[in-house]
């Protein structure tokens, strides 16, 4: 597989997988893309999303197949994640799937996850973080959240489709299969739009 560009090999991807689970699979398959583009990638889980067994994957099974696709053992603690941004171990930042509860955490600036920290630790040195939300409730309570990450520095967003606008109407969920193009417009400080659009009914 070509790369987009050449900016994406040899890039250190900070790569982070929060709770939402069906979307793990789409996840995987993105990682394994960047990869083959040449990216080197460092992975990092939530406690919960490392921990929780569900339909989608045993907690094992997700951790397993993550460090083998990354090569690499996986930052699942915010001990382990601190030494982010000291050590300069990332050009860039993805949290995919990032859930609702992420994103208004990092909208507050709250450490309290293996992945917030990772996250917090990365921006210190003003480097790019691309969030790919998976969120029932984005257009709702979550809207706000959304919103003050919308208009922070550093941040930017896969583009996400509404995807089931009829039944659920508040969901959005991030179009993964966009998430290489948005990792390397993240990098020329460029957010990809539509930003938010739906699927067809």
């Amino acid at each position: 597989m070509k790369p987009l560009s050449k900016t994406l090999k040899g890039l250190k991807i900070g790569y982070a997988m929060t709770g939402s689970f069906c979307t793990f699979e789409k996840s995987f398959e993105q990682a394994e893309i960047l990869v083959e583009y040449g990216a080197e990638l460092i992975p990092v889980m939530s406690e919960h999303s490392a921990s929780i067994s569900t339909r989608f994957g045993t907690s094992q099974e997700n951790i397993e197949k993550l460090k083998k696709i990354s090569g690499k053992d996986i930052i699942m603690s915010i001990a382990e994640a601190e030494p982010i941004g000291p050590k300069d171990m990332t050009d860039i930042m993805v949290v995919a799937p990032c859930t609702s509860n992420t994103a208004a955490k990092l909208a507050a600036s709250i450490t309290d996850t293996a992945v917030t920290m990772a996250v917090k630790s990365h921006l210190r040195r003003s480097k790019p973080v691309v969030l790919a939300i998976a969120s029932n409730d984005s257009l709702m309570g979550s809207a706000k959240n959304l919103g003050k990450l919308f208009n922070r520095k550093n941040y930017f967003f896969v583009p996400m489709v509404q995807d089931d606008w009829i039944n659920k109407p508040a969901s959005l969920v991030a179009e993964f299969s966009m998430l290489p193009q948005a990792v390397e417009a993240a990098l020329k400080g460029v957010q990809l739009r539509p930003i938010i659009y739906h699927s067809k009914p």
